[in-house]
């Protein structure tokens, strides 16, 4: 299979997926306008070809993948919107983020009325790469579509469910990762103020020993805090109905809004007390 994919944006996950289709064949379209120095560099490595006139690349692309902070994901819909609907070869729009089943459903309107077609996905697992297990879920009318990426490199599992459906499932996973995840945080700065992370630690190594790896992995969350607070919002609108349930993923966003501030210094304060105990863990 030869085909030209355009991805916006190339930040990490984005990059790593253009650069995992490429080296199957595809050739990868993106747009730098407003982007920093940094993705301009993890575009040039993983060999996408820029084009930033909006109109050209989405007339060449077959297919058009939005990868990019849960928070930006409908105004990115909304500023391709117009393009899309004057461009006369439409590729089909896969929204790829975290996003609520609500939100995606608000997405696809909004590029119906742009005569496009629409695939809801989510991303399950880390950046694509030869040894990492990373799935793409998808759902929708068009979702059969993307079946054909399998010959390019991606784990692409279609569901047989409108769009909605991979939001759905993905908001179902990232509950479960990143609520444990604030969860550890949350317990690693309260045992850190009442002075016992060690006695904390050593009970769960002979009682909990299962949980130790993934405490120990805590940090690794540091630089990725800010994008997960649009994530825990979506979460929350994931669980309308369920008041007890929303208002604790209101408050792992807050947490980690709390925390995505204190990044700039992790050597001090918060980010300091969840190293030392996820050290402790080891």
């Amino acid at each position: 299979m030869s085909e030209t994919i355009a991805i916006i944006a190339p930040g990490e996950m984005g990059s790593a997926t253009g650069r995992r289709l490429r080296e199957h064949g595809a050739r990868i379209l993106t747009s730098l306008s407003g982007r920093s120095q940094a993705s301009a560099a993890r575009a040039e490595r993983a060999g996408f070809t820029v084009v930033d006139d909006m109109a050209r690349l989405v007339a060449d692309s077959a297919l058009l993948l939005s990868i990019v902070p849960p928070g930006e994901a409908v105004a990115l819909a909304e500023r391709l919107a117009p393009v899309l609907a004057a461009a006369g070869r439409k590729p089909v729009y896969v929204d790829c983020n975290a996003v609520s089943p609500e939100t995606a459903r608000r997405i696809g309107a909004i590029l119906a009325r742009a005569g496009c077609g629409f695939v809801d996905a989510g991303i399950i697992g880390p950046p694509p790469s030869a040894t990492a297990r990373t799935v793409f879920y998808v759902s929708g009318e068009a979702a059969g579509a993307l079946g054909a990426l399998g010959t390019l490199g991606l784990d692409v599992r279609v569901l047989d469910a409108p769009v909605g459906a991979a939001s759905a499932l993905k908001m179902s996973y990232a509950a479960l990762t990143k609520g444990i995840t604030a969860l550890g945080s949350a317990i690693a700065l309260g045992a850190a103020r009442g002075g016992t992370t060690d006695a904390l630690i050593q009970e769960l190594r002979e009682s909990q020993p299962a949980l130790l790896p993934y405490l120990a992995r805590l940090p690794t969350m540091f630089p990725k805090a800010y994008r997960w607070v649009a994530e825990m919002e979506e979460i929350a609108d994931f669980l309308a109905g369920d008041a007890p349930a929303q208002e604790l993923y209101h408050a792992m966003a807050r947490l980690y809004e709390r925390l995505a501030a204190g990044a700039a210094t992790p050597e001090r304060g918060e980010l300091a007390a969840i190293a030392a105990f996820a050290k402790a863990a080891r």
